[in-house]
């Protein structure tokens, strides 16, 4: 028997957001750390090294998650009879997801800094890892916000995709809650609503962030 949409279906949804929330959370921490590694090598002097973290982030930018997600959950099992967890088998394939894409913007907003920074911060008798630390690092920061907050808002969209293993965030409850009430045409506005919901203030957040940078830099902006 069907049951009509109500509060305590719109309740089941709501509290799916928190899913999609920590998972994203996770995903975006956790891959901005291997991320800020993965640019950091990619731009030393080793080839080795450049080699080696530009075929990561060509493995992870050419894999869809989607097949990193049944790689995790079922080709472990598969291959090494070990079943694992939706939520370990998401965190794990979003954040090495997210850590090939974050890498490549930091490493492009680095490598935007001009040459004459380095020999500045060089003049000072600093090393390698001081010249990122107070002089590169602080500035590719600015450059980097806007693709950064671009692929968080297609990162918690993206977190869907984790409905397809069982993994029940905001996409998985509104279909469920489709299963149940067969009203498809309430619910996933709902669901969408939320999203945005999510999404949109971070836009805002970005742009504050950028103003508030370009205020202590002395940078005026232009409408």
């Amino acid at each position: 028997m069907n049951r009509s949409f109500g509060l305590p279906e719109f309740v089941y949804i709501l509290e799916a957001v928190r899913w999609t929330l920590l998972l994203s959370l996770v995903a975006f921490v956790g891959g901005g750390v291997v991320g800020l590694v993965i640019a950091v090598l990619r731009t030393t002097q080793s080839r080795a090294l450049r080699w080696l973290t530009a075929g990561y982030i060509q493995l992870f930018q050419g894999t869809p998650v989607l097949m990193l997600l049944f790689l995790f959950y079922y080709g472990l099992a598969v291959l090494f009879d070990m079943q694992v967890d939706a939520w370990p088998a998401v965190a794990l394939a979003f954040t090495l997801y997210s850590g090939a894409f974050l890498g490549e913007i930091w490493r492009g907003s680095i490598q935007a800094i001009p040459r004459t920074q380095w020999e500045a911060s060089a003049c000072l008798s600093l090393g390698h890892l001081h010249q990122l630390r107070y002089v590169i690092l602080p500035q590719a920061m600015r450059i980097s916000i806007p693709p950064t907050v671009g692929f968080l808002v297609q990162l918690i969209k993206g977190t869907s995709i984790a409905a397809i293993i069982g993994f029940v965030e905001l996409t998985r409850a509104g279909q469920l809650m489709v299963n149940v009430t067969f009203q498809p045409m309430i619910i996933y506005p709902i669901v969408a609503a939320l999203y945005f919901a999510i999404c949109w203030p971070l836009s805002l957040l970005a742009r504050n962030l950028e103003r508030h940078i370009d205020a202590n830099l002395g940078i005026k902006r232009h409408l």
